[in-house]
């Protein structure tokens, strides 16, 4: 298949699937003839479906998966390559693709196959990264003359160091999920026939605790890399007393000392 023959796709086509499964939303993309390529198509109808789980509220955590042999080997290059700077500057190209970043849900990435370029960024954009045991990540564009453009040699060195993200950038070396599990990139390995039994497991498991707390935790982690220490523990201590404005607190706190399970209302 040529790259005219994926740019002459239907206008109209799923690139995108969304499924539920009780309190969690999945998202697959299903682009598998380009190894879920990120294409701006593509990317329109994740940022659509990840708007669509923030504005409902019967959905606590998101898994995002893709099908075939990739999770997504990377941006688009068809639909790069005779671009200007003028053109990508005046559009601020790649900042849709922050959207995922961006989203107040908990979101599991459940890499299956290929994490490459845009397709690893995108990876560490979730809060939780899954890898099949076949999964391979790597950043690669020095090899076609660019570099990252979605964050990667900013959280790449935020979770692996300088020393390791630098080699994968400057080299473009392709690592296996065991070498990117040693180094920090990844949560945990999982059998590839076993990766979404487990990770839908967690996210059900996340789902059904507080929303509100939920949400509270994981901008608490997210801005240690935005705010001094001590600004941080000051911070997560303020959250932490507001908790306490949450009947959700009370709630679980409760359940405990009476030994049952919390029955959380997200309030």
């Amino acid at each position: 298949m040529t790259a005219a023959d994926i740019q002459e796709r239907p206008q109209n086509e799923e690139l995108v699937r969304v499924d539920f499964d009780d309190r969690v939303m999945i998202i697959t993309l299903t682009r598998p003839d380009a190894l879920n390529a990120l294409c701006r198509k593509l990317i329109s109808q994740l940022n659509s479906a990840l708007d669509q789980a923030e504005n409902d509220t019967r959905i606590g955590a998101i898994v995002v998966t893709g099908v075939g042999k990739a999770f997504a080997a990377g941006a688009d290059i068809s639909e790069m390559k005779n671009l200007t700077f003028a053109e990508v500057a005046e559009k601020d190209f790649i900042q849709p693709w922050e959207r995922l970043s961006r989203c107040q849900k908990p979101v599991i990435a459940a890499v299956n196959g290929y994490a490459l370029g845009g397709g690893c960024e995108m990876a560490m954009m979730c809060d939780i990264i899954y890898a099949s045991d076949q999964a391979k990540f790597g950043q690669p564009e020095v090899t076609i003359g660019t570099m990252p453009g979605a964050g990667g040699t900013q959280r790449l060195t935020a979770l692996v160091g300088k020393a390791k993200a630098m080699e994968l950038c400057l080299t473009g070396r392709m690592i296996t999920a065991q070498e990117a599990d040693v180094m920090g990139l990844v949560t945990r390995v999982i059998a590839g026939d076993s990766l979404m039994k487990e990770t839908l497991e967690i996210a059900h498991k996340i789902a059904n605790f507080s929303a509100p707390v939920v949400r509270m935790i994981k901008e608490a982690v997210n801005d240690v890399s935005e705010i001094p220490l001590v600004g941080g523990i000051r911070m997560e201590r303020r959250m932490f007393q507001s908790t306490f404005a949450l009947d959700d607190r009370k709630e679980g706190m409760t359940a405990f000392l009476e030994k049952r399970p919390a029955a959380f209302k997200h309030r």
